[in-house]
């Protein structure tokens, strides 16, 4: 269809030329001046022709031209509009090489040796349901340790006291930073059978990176009159805390780095959201919330780009808390004033949230041989238990208590408990003078000095005085209730060291409850709170 009107006026110009051979006499002769005259005026009038013919086919071809200066504009303009990597690699359609786009700085410029394996940024997800959208997304990086391990223990604290609504707003990644497959899905196996219900909500993610995303630690040049262990330790941390940053930068709105060895305060989600929203009027780079190294960090994760790979820039001179420091430098310090006008500058992009809200708790660092006695001054004095007004009730306990830490203490608001090692078939008991309506019920265990000591394989049982109704709901089918001895009913467990729950109105009122240990325990066990809500 595009090419109709110069077909029509080349034919236009094929039949003028024959219409005027065809005029011709039979003869050939042209002898008389009418015969002149004749031919004068045809050839005037193909003349005229001519020039209308003409000036159809210039239209003709300035019509394609333009057509074909669009279609080169579309081309070029769908080759911008395709990844950076290609738009760096692929040549501008026109002859002209000054026009081929300037090379862009990746990734791979600061790490070269990730050209050689196309998957070595990928993050191997062991376990998440891909959670995004939240507010607060929590980046603990762990690592093989010679000694204890703390992840476990950081995690409960983390979790223990969250609200429904705040785990639904709420991502916590745990990045395995080892190559080794095997050492990861071990992690992944212990954190699924302590966390299955974190896990299988989404709250909780395992991720690890490629067996290839690690330069060869052998060549780097030490430094700062560090030991080659200590440089390999400190450029690997820099590139771990590098992979966590860019994989949560989709996640949520804000970003908090932890370690794997901390105790949180009682609270801690709503106070850093609160402290955040409260900043949000102002410039800042990032929120402290522990005065300890890299730990209790809050970034806009909008800004994790710029910061990670500052740190990749970088990652093979200095430690990550210097690597941020010069962030702020950079930003705002000017070469021409003192520290002083330096560090006020700083200032104003950095808020400092008092008390702190993470203790750190690690005693062996994940660089072996060294020892990490370091605590925050201003996390201050976490309550080692907590008080409640309870119903009058016997207590009684199989279990052994240290020094002044008894049931009796704790259940009266005047310590917390600390028993010697469960063993099989040990129990507290609350028995009630009178039948009462229980509401519901919170048994915690641990507190920030002693964040391992928790009941295992612990079950919460009810007496309820109406007997006929009870028996009447362990037989329904199917029944989320257990019958146990003595005409007690299971009706809960404890999960990371806590069971809290309500009491389903068809066993009120309730003569006694207890705890029932079904298996012999590795460590001791601290009861922090009871609260019996009547």
């Amino acid at each position: 269809m595009r090419l109709y009107p110069l077909r029509v006026g080349c034919l236009l110009v094929v039949a003028c030329f024959l219409f005027w051979i065809k005029s011709f006499p039979d003869d050939g002769a042209i002898s008389t001046t009418t015969d002149l005259q004749i031919l004068y005026k045809r050839l005037s009038v193909a003349e005229e022709l001519g020039g209308k013919v003409s000036k159809d086919l210039s239209i003709i071809l300035e019509q394609l031209g333009n057509m074909t200066r669009a279609a080169n504009v579309s081309h070029l303009w769908s080759n911008m509009s395709s990844s950076s990597s290609i738009m760096a690699t692929v040549k501008h359609p026109m002859d002209d090489l000054s026009r081929q786009p300037l090379p862009q700085a990746t990734i791979h410029f600061y790490m070269p040796h990730l050209r050689e394996h196309p998957n070595s940024l990928v993050p191997h997800v062991v376990l998440g349901k891909g959670r995004s959208g939240v507010s607060m997304v929590l980046g603990i990086p762990t690592v093989k340790r010679e000694k204890q391990s703390y992840l476990v223990s950081t995690l409960s604290s983390l979790l223990s006291g969250l609200s429904s609504s705040e785990m639904q707003d709420l991502l916590i990644i745990v990045f395995v930073a080892e190559a080794d497959l095997q050492y990861v899905e071990g992690i992944a196996r212990s954190l699924f059978e302590n966390f299955p219900k974190e896990v299988q909500s989404g709250l909780l993610e395992v991720v690890s990176p490629s067996q290839h995303y690690y330069p060869d630690f052998n060549i780097l040049k030490e430094t700062f009159g560090d030991s080659k262990d200590r440089v390999k330790w400190r450029t690997k941390q820099n590139l771990d805390y590098s992979f966590l940053m860019l994989y949560a930068q989709d996640k949520g709105t804000y970003y908090v780095q932890l370690e794997d060895d901390v105790f949180a305060k009682s609270g801690y989600y709503s106070d850093m959201k609160a402290f955040a929203t409260q900043a949000s009027s102002n410039e800042w780079l990032y929120l402290e919330f522990s005065q300890l190294g890299f730990i209790g960090k809050m970034f806009k994760t909008r800004d994790l780009p710029l910061i990670a790979e500052f740190f990749l820039m970088f990652h093979k001179d200095k430690p990550i808390d210097w690597l941020l420091d010069h962030i702020l430098w950079v930003k705002v310090c000017n070469p021409e004033k003192d520290n002083k006008h330096c560090d006020l500058q700083k200032a104003m992009l950095k808020r400092r949230y008092k008390p702190s809200l993470f203790q750190h708790v690690g005693l062996h660092s994940s660089l072996p041989g060294k020892l990490q006695r370091l605590k925050d001054k201003d996390f201050g004095k976490q309550g080692l238990f907590q008080v409640h007004s309870n119903p009058a009730a016997a207590v009684n306990t199989s279990m052994k208590h240290y020094q002044q830490h008894s049931l009796e203490r704790l259940y009266k608001g005047g310590d917390f408990m600390w028993a010697l090692t469960p063993v099989q078939g040990d129990y507290i008991l609350f028995s009630f003078p009178q039948p009462i309506r229980i509401a519901g019920y919170v048994f915690r265990c641990g507190n920030s000095q002693t964040v391992g000591d928790k009941f295992h394989n612990t079950t919460v049982e009810v007496l309820s005085s109406n007997t006929t109704a009870a028996e009447k709901l362990l037989a329904g089918s199917p029944s989320k209730y257990k019958q146990s001895d003595s005409s007690f009913i299971v009706i809960d467990k404890f999960y990371n060291g806590v069971a809290e729950g309500e009491i389903d109105e068809v066993l009120q009122p309730i003569s006694a409850l207890r705890l029932v240990v079904h298996s012999n325990s590795d460590v001791w066990a601290l009861l922090s709170e009871i609260h019996i809500k009547v």
